[in-house]
């Protein structure tokens, strides 16, 4: 595992996940191991985790993992094939940290961050799909602008897009560096303590990697996965990210809306999950020790019989 890295609300996770120390847990990102470790430490001997990462890099964390630990496995796949990789109904536990893990983000090879030059690749597979300097050198104005909007949030959407699309016209843009001063500069309005390139850079790499729409394929899945008394947590680190979980939940919790007057049994009417406890942030300390916290939130669901 690597100790570098610093998994956010980790005793908050564990203890909110932890319903039973024989049972099968999936920590669905496992990035360089700190949940899964944890996780392994609750468990007993009867007790299994399988962790799942799309990431190349994670491997060899895992390896170590796997060698020294006959209860762990890992799978190399992105969470979306959860579904693909445990039975229904087996799971005591589903683990989501979601986003852009430290190692990644501080890795300038891996083109995630404005902070260190680059290639602009984003992929949180570089062996599969479009890298983002690829997808940007033929993407549409429009598509553009609606992809920094939609995925970005970002209120000067056209103007950015309108000057990538002008500069990539006298040369290919392929560092991070080069895309964090076009989308600086077109950016009339700079938010305070925010680099002016965030949400463009958020914005492209979750579209890169589909990121929006795995999630709501993995909690899908999750809840059919999970066993009576399983329980769901996820961790966010943005507001699109929270708003899907928190929708989700919310919808699992009321159940299927049946038209007024339709004769069902009550069973019918139940809803998959309930939601346990309120969202939960980091501590100030914590916060203090690991400034990437600043942002988390996580929320817990127990899947219902």
């Amino acid at each position: 595992m690597d100790r570098g890295h610093q998994p956010v609300l980790l005793e908050e996770a564990i203890a909110a996940l932890m319903v039973s120390a024989d049972g099968t847990y999936v920590d669905g990102t496992f990035g360089r191991g700190g949940h899964s470790a944890r996780i392994l430490d609750a468990l007993s001997p009867q007790g299994a985790l399988l962790a799942l990462d799309q990431d190349p890099t994670a491997a060899p964390a895992a390896k170590q993992l796997i060698e020294k630990d006959p209860r762990f496995q890992f799978s190399a796949v992105n969470f979306r094939a959860l579904a693909e990789c445990v039975a229904p109904g087996t799971l005591q536990g589903v683990l989501l940290d979601l986003g852009v893990s430290s190692p990644q983000l501080d890795n300038p090879a891996r083109g995630f961050s404005f902070s260190h030059d680059g290639p602009l690749d984003m992929r949180m597979n570089p062996d599969a799909g479009q890298s983002a300097a690829s997808w940007l050198a033929q993407v549409s104005e429009v598509e553009l602008a609606g992809v920094l909007r939609e995925f970005g949030e970002e209120r000067f959407s056209r103007r950015i897009a309108a000057a990538i699309v002008r500069e990539r016209a006298i040369a290919p843009i392929e560092r991070t560096a080069r895309l964090a001063e076009i989308v600086s500069e077109a950016n009339p309005k700079w938010e305070h303590h925010k680099h002016p390139a965030t949400r463009s850079f958020q914005a492209i790499r979750l579209y890169v990697n589909g990121e929006l729409d795995a999630l709501r394929e993995v909690l899908e899945s999750a809840v059919l996965a999970l066993a009576p008394g399983g329980r769901l947590v996820v961790i966010s680190f943005h507001s699109l990210e929270d708003r899907i979980v928190k929708r989700f939940i919310r919808e699992a919790v009321r159940g299927e809306r049946i038209p007024p007057g339709v004769p069902i049994q009550y069973e019918a009417q139940r809803g998959s999950l309930r939601q346990i406890g309120k969202a939960v942030i980091p501590s100030a300390s914590e916060v203090a020790e690991n400034p990437r916290a600043r942002s988390a939130i996580m929320r817990v669901a127990e899947r219902l019989s």
